[in-house]
């Protein structure tokens, strides 16, 4: 299975490797690496250093580059691994092939602390999950009648709000131990890594709000109710007779 990852990988990612021996070597190493960070029984955790050096010469006889084997270290330092249980009530359907997906910090509703959250747009909702292995999300937003604008914040970068129409609460709920709890967020804030990602996350956003069916449906029946009496109004103007102008007998 793993010869076979590794020469999909670098059919799929050229030039990344100079063999597929280099990748298949580095999946061990990283599968080595979340066991020993996040195994409770490993005393000796290894640190970024002697991640180098058990990577070292692994790329055909070069090493790789110092950037590429941090940014895995900090990645599997900051989320292990995790296989989801199968439970019967997947999820995975409803999130394969989401409209966007990534990481954002995500600002607090009382405590205003920002924590580092996996959101996925898809079927015009958001969800947000403490890892990326997360089968199920910790919070939910649909994205009916909201908005979605980038804002400048004193604390954070690259934000963007999600808002309801008028100002009202923001219909959402979040997973608690006790099970789902409405939401209370008047607006989500949100913070991106870059300019480009903030774009990129408002303009679909954007694209996935819709409004809600019944909402439409009753504006366009209270426009033709509303037409509908003006029209009469002018009948009767036009067909109540004015003062005769005939003498009377």
């Amino acid at each position: 299975m793993m010869e076979a990852f590794a020469a999909r990988y670098c059919q799929c990612n050229p030039g990344v490797f100079q063999s597929t021996d280099t990748c298949y070597i580095l999946s061990f190493s990283i599968i080595m690496l979340n066991t020993s960070l996040h195994n409770p029984s490993v005393k000796d955790k290894p640190d970024l250093r002697r991640f180098f050096t058990m990577n070292r010469g692994i790329d055909h006889g070069d090493d790789l580059s110092a950037e590429l084997l941090t940014k895995l270290y900090e990645s599997i330092s900051k989320e292990p691994f995790k296989i989801p249980e199968d439970d019967g009530n997947d999820l995975t359907l409803t999130f394969f092939n989401p409209d966007r997906e990534g990481w954002l910090l995500k600002r607090g509703g009382r405590v205003k602390t920002w924590k580092r959250r996996w959101f996925i747009l898809t079927d015009s909702c958001l969800y947000y999950f403490q890892y990326t292995s997360d089968k199920d999300p910790i919070g939910i937003i649909p994205l009916e009648n909201l908005s979605v604008r980038p804002v400048h914040d004193p604390t954070k970068r690259y934000c963007l709000e999600l808002s309801s129409c008028g100002g009202q609460k923001v219909k959402a709920c979040k997973v608690e131990a006790g099970g789902l709890v409405e939401g209370k967020h008047r607006a989500y804030r949100l913070s991106a890594a870059s300019r480009a990602e903030q774009d990129g996350w408002v303009a679909s956003i954007r694209s996935s709000i819709s409004k809600d069916p019944f909402y439409d449906l009753v504006t366009s029946r209270r426009r033709k109710v509303t037409g509908s009496i003006n029209s009469s109004s002018n009948n009767r103007r036009r067909s109540t007779p004015g003062p005769s102008s005939e003498p009377q007998s």
